[in-house]
């Protein structure tokens, strides 16, 4: 069984920057692809950034391509997300997921913004964005 758990969420002004992080426990860490989510009240949760493995495939929401940067360190069976630039928009509760359901970085592509796709979740973190 995986486990996922997340930290680094807290209170950040517009304009700070937050690194956001993802202990994972179980199972083989660099075989699976990790994503991370985020939900803020009344909105469905919506894909973030994605990762397959340490060679740089990622794979980014166009509403934080430039601020977010995903990245792994599987010797430490950890996924991170750099969060530049934040804005009030940002403010959402996050959470870590992984799958196995991934061949190519291509069928990632494809599969990475379903939450239905990933096979493990975190309990979430909340980053709060103030204007």
């Amino acid at each position: 069984q995986v486990q996922l758990v997340e930290s680094g969420g807290g209170l950040v002004q517009a304009g700070d920057s937050r690194r956001l992080s993802c202990a994972a426990s179980g199972g083989t860490f660099s075989s699976r692809a990790m994503g991370w989510f985020r939900q803020s009240p009344g909105k469905e949760r919506e894909f973030v950034a994605g990762i397959i493995d340490s060679t740089g495939n990622t794979a980014y929401a166009d509403s934080v391509k430039g601020r977010f940067t995903i990245y792994r360190v599987n010797a430490d069976n950890t996924v991170y997300v750099q969060m530049n630039s934040l804005k009030p928009e940002d403010t959402a509760i996050y959470y870590c997921a992984a799958t196995s359901n991934w061949t190519t970085f291509e069928n990632f592509r494809l599969i990475a913004t379903q939450p239905g796709s990933y096979d493990y979740w975190g309990q979430g973190t909340q980053v709060t964005v103030s204007s």
